[in-house]
């Protein structure tokens, strides 16, 4: 639906001050993220400290979300296909095709033509993850996939812009390398009315282990008390 933003609106604060990043994880057979991997006293650590006081997560309910939710679509051959697509064509833009891809984006937001979005939401793996948030049963109210730029490759819904790479779903990811994960403060989307928490896996290729991409998955914290 266009027009919904990635879970939460930027603000000037997104930058200055982003919740705490719980690391890199161990790197699984294959580049895949470990099931048993995270730390739930890390877990719990990151929840208490950056999360909203008035809404908290179970750390073990959260780690059993991403396990399901989130760690299959990492070595899923279509998502990968896509990044590797996507990285060959993106991996020269300078700061000023960026922004001016960004700048489009924006400006379609909302707009009855939407040339730089379509393409975007309408490729087969943004169907498919479509698919998967609408098969969570509510739990995943959102994923997307960001190439080695920070820009979309594929998204359940429309994202309020195309380049996530100054953002710390991102910059706490892909540069970190295989393993890392990024978890973000629980905050309220006004647009489904529920609390809501980001996590963002770096993406790497099965074989060599070399970061492709950043997934992220909006989750309903509602859902992981």
């Amino acid at each position: 639906m266009i027009g919904t933003a990635d879970g939460f609106p930027k603000n000037p604060s997104d930058h200055a001050n982003p919740s705490r990043p719980l690391g890199r994880l161990p790197r699984a057979r294959h580049g895949a993220l470990a099931a048993g991997a995270l730390s739930l006293a890390c877990l719990s650590t990151l929840l208490c400290s950056g999360a909203a006081q008035a809404q908290q997560v179970d750390a073990a309910a959260l780690q059993e979300a991403i396990a399901a939710q989130v760690t299959p679509l990492l070595t899923d051959p279509q998502i990968l296909h896509a990044l590797a697509e996507q990285n060959a064509a993106t991996s020269g833009y300078d700061a000023a095709q960026i922004n001016a891809l960004d700048t489009r984006w924006r400006a379609e937001i909302g707009a009855a033509e939407t040339p730089t979005i379509s393409p975007v939401l309408q490729n087969p793996v943004s169907q498919m993850l479509m698919s998967h948030a609408q098969a969570s049963g509510g739990l995943v109210t959102e994923v997307f996939v960001m190439d080695g730029q920070g820009l979309n490759v594929a998204m359940s819904h429309v994202t309020s812009d195309y380049w996530q790479g100054d953002e710390a779903k991102f910059l706490e990811t892909f540069p970190q390398g295989a393993g890392a994960l990024h978890v973000g403060a629980v905050e309220f989307d006004e647009s489904s009315q529920h609390y809501l928490v980001q996590v963002s896996v770096t993406v790497a290729d099965p074989d060599s282990g070399a970061p492709l991409g950043t997934l992220t998955a909006g989750l309903d914290a509602e859902m992981l008390q």
